[in-house]
């Protein structure tokens, strides 16, 4: 007999905000209970599961990675970025481009995946986590920190968007043999301007809208139509091929910048749902999981991210060498650069819903990587926080 899926979705939110309790009381990330209530589900009730629940999954999944992008544009102030704009910008490219051609050649070498499958697993694996960083680096902020969260916020926001950009030209050479390895990187760029474009517009179009209406839609309403049109963005953007994502964050700082009033209220909704968008996101891939494809994967699993983690961190180092930044400060950006979970989760298993062969082997490196990286990457950022970076005054 099947679990309706409201007894399922029920027990994914009851265990899942359990276990996030239950492992911040121990110190350890939230997202990592979520992940492993999500391995404990499958294998104790994945069998007897409604089958909805997986086509509901990509959206649910999707609805996350919409949530924490626009908080994300909503927590980023022109001046400041202004400010370490360069910084940043490098921030956004340099790290996920040296980690994912690094980790092509490893996963070749470790798993014998093709090129093109080597190319997605390596830039599913490496985003950094927004769900583990931005919230580490919003409560710097509130402590009195400004430069070094705010680089790290706006390269980390982008650096997904890059990641899940080139993650996707990889999945179309995997799945579609008439597309040209040349005409997939010339398309990058396009696709970035489009999402940035697409952003400017929607922001403006909703910036004017709340305004003129500012008095007569409550800030939940607000924070309704935005998702909504946060959505249309994301499936026009997988209907045309372009860095709809980016698109989302941009259109949250063009409303922060034009509306800040507006803009606040939205983020202070967006952060009471962000609460249950989590626990659904990270308990779904821990759900999604083969233990016994994960165990097999493991140890080289774990290498493979281990390099991974070795060369992003390299190219953190490379990346604010031009900045102000002290050499303290540097490698504190490094560190706070290594957890991996939100992206991870949202793409792991798109390999194996599109039907590729190493898709169990994929999902199985991504649960991996969110297990290692989650936890250490948030002690280390809780750490060395106030031992690398200065005391504000």
């Amino acid at each position: 007999m099947n679990l309706q899926i409201n007894t399922l979705l029920a027990i994914i939110l009851g265990g899942g905000w359990f276990f996030s309790r239950l492992f911040s009381k121990i110190k350890m990330p939230p997202v990592l209970g979520m992940v492993i209530f999500g391995m404990i589900c499958s294998v104790a009730i994945r069998p007897y599961s409604d089958p909805v629940i997986y086509e509901l999954e990509p959206y649910l999944k999707s609805f996350a990675l919409i949530v924490i992008l626009l908080r994300a544009g909503l927590g980023i102030h022109r001046e400041v970025l202004k400010k370490v704009g360069k910084s940043a910008l490098l921030m956004a490219f340099i790290p996920c481009l040296v980690e994912g051609t690094a980790l092509i050649f490893t996963i070749r070498y470790f798993f014998g995946f093709s090129w093109e499958i080597s190319g997605l697993t390596a830039f599913m694996l490496s985003a950094v986590s927004p769900a583990v960083v931005i919230p580490s680096m919003l409560d710097l902020k509130n402590r009195g920190h400004k430069e070094v969260p705010t680089i790290i916020m706006a390269g980390a926001s982008a650096d997904d968007v890059l990641a899940i950009t080139l993650f996707s030209v990889f999945l179309g050479l995997s799945t579609n043999n008439e597309t040209s390895a040349a005409n997939a990187v010339l398309f990058v760029p396009i696709s970035l301007v489009v999402g940035i474009g697409s952003g400017i517009i929607t922001g403006l179009f909703l910036g004017a809208w709340f305004k003129h209406h500012h008095e007569k839609i409550r800030a939940t309403e607000k924070t309704l139509i935005i998702l909504i049109f946060a959505t249309l963005l994301v499936e026009t953007g997988n209907l045309l091929h372009f860095a709809a994502l980016l698109g989302i964050m941009t259109c949250g700082f063009i409303l922060l910048e034009r509306h800040e009033k507006i803009a606040n209220e939205l983020a202070n909704k967006l952060s009471h749902i962000w609460i249950i968008a989590e626990i659904i996101l990270f308990v779904l891939i821990g759900f999604s999981l083969d233990i016994s494809v994960a165990y097999k994967a493991g140890l080289k699993g774990l290498i493979v991210i281990s390099i991974g983690l070795l060369f992003r961190a390299a190219g953190v180092i490379l990346a604010t060498s031009f900045s102000s930044l002290n050499y303290k400060e540097r490698i504190f950006c490094a560190i706070a650069y290594m957890p991996k979970a939100t992206v991870q989760a949202a793409l792991g298993g798109v390999a194996l819903a599109n039907g590729i062969p190493s898709g169990s082997e994929i999902l199985a490196i991504a649960v991996i990587s969110i297990l290692f990286t989650a936890p250490a990457g948030l002690f280390g950022i809780r750490f060395f926080s106030k031992r690398l970076l200065k005391e504000p005054y």
